[in-house]
């Protein structure tokens, strides 16, 4: 069986005149790329005036508007803004940007916008092949499309950006609550996105941190120097304090000697099932958390000072 190789054409050489002459044909073979999207589209008006604007094809898929614009070369910030402004003009959910020469830059832009937004991207390369003299035949290999996982990408992104803003927040209240009550030792830390923030205990390799999760708080005494046998001699020298320590703490610490990993941790609960959600507690909370983080300094700055 003898088989062809396929030879990419210029899309000039089909259609001379660029986008115009490709537009006239996609309205009359509108199925081809219904066919390589996987969607129904039928062609309702071409040149389809948004404002000032004129869309190339304004189409329909199960009843829902759909813009297609068509460029020929790169792909451009000009005609990504077109698409945008045919949206909103004409109220659509579906926008597909036919391109000889999609960008990177656009092809990652495209698929953010299906990730954030409830409108439906699709960015299709186009391309023209034949086998050896037979007619040009145009293919549409599809870079960009919506779909139920860019759609969970997005709302975890979302989840992810919101707990950041909620941390930023909630930290830099406690940090300057600290300070109105005259407690220094997070005089110079910052507000973070991390779920904690953490400050020298006087000693290299022992942190005091507060901790916030959604749904619990609590403040440590993190142990790593780098180096596990020293950190865990560090923890066995503490714990064999355990019970003056937890006097003068007043209350019981967790005290996790953590085997397994390389640091150590003894540790404070302050709050259980109220956390960084619970936005109408957090002066509770952080109250609370300074109160515990005072006691826990007072327990060990002279422990540690010793060691």
């Amino acid at each position: 069986m003898k088989i062809g190789r396929l030879e990419p054409v210029p899309l000039r050489t089909v259609w001379p005149r660029g986008e115009r002459d490709f537009v006239s044909w996609l309205e009359k073979n509108i199925d081809i790329l219904s066919e390589a999207l996987g969607i129904d589209l039928s062609v309702e008006e071409r040149e389809k005036k948004a404002g000032v604007f004129k869309v190339d094809i304004l189409a329909e898929s199960n009843s829902d508007p759909v813009v297609i614009e068509c460029q020929f070369g790169k792909s451009d910030h000009d005609h990504l803004g077109k698409i945008l402004t045919y949206l909103t003009q004409l109220d659509a959910k579906v926008a597909i940007w036919i391109c000889e020469d999609p960008r990177p830059e656009h092809v990652n832009v495209i698929s953010w916008l299906n990730e954030s937004t409830d409108v439906s991207f699709y960015l299709v390369k186009l391309e023209v092949f034949r086998i050896g003299n037979s007619p040009p035949a145009p293919h549409f290999l599809v870079l960009s499309r919506p779909s139920p996982e860019a759609r969970a990408i997005g709302e975890t992104k979302k989840e992810i950006a919101k707990r950041h803003r909620l941390r930023l927040e909630f930290w830099k209240r406690l940090l300057e609550k600290s300070k109105s009550k005259g407690v220094m030792l997070f005089e110079n830390i910052k507000p973070s996105k991390q779920n904690w923030i953490s400050t020298g205990a006087g000693k290299s390799g022992l942190q005091y941190s507060y901790v916030i999760l959604m749904n619990s708080s609590r403040v440590e005494l993190y142990i790593d120097t780098g180096n596990r046998e020293e950190n865990k001699r560090i923890f066995d020298q503490l714990y064999s304090q355990k019970e003056e320590i937890e006097k003068e703490f007043g209350g019981k610490l967790d005290w996790q000697r953590l085997d397994d990993k390389r640091a150590c941790r003894i540790a404070a609960q302050v709050t259980k099932d109220v956390g960084l959600i619970n936005e109408n507690k957090w002066d509770e909370i952080q109250d609370a958390m300074i109160d515990t983080m005072i006691r826990l300094e007072k327990a060990f700055k002279e422990r540690i000072a010793k060691l």
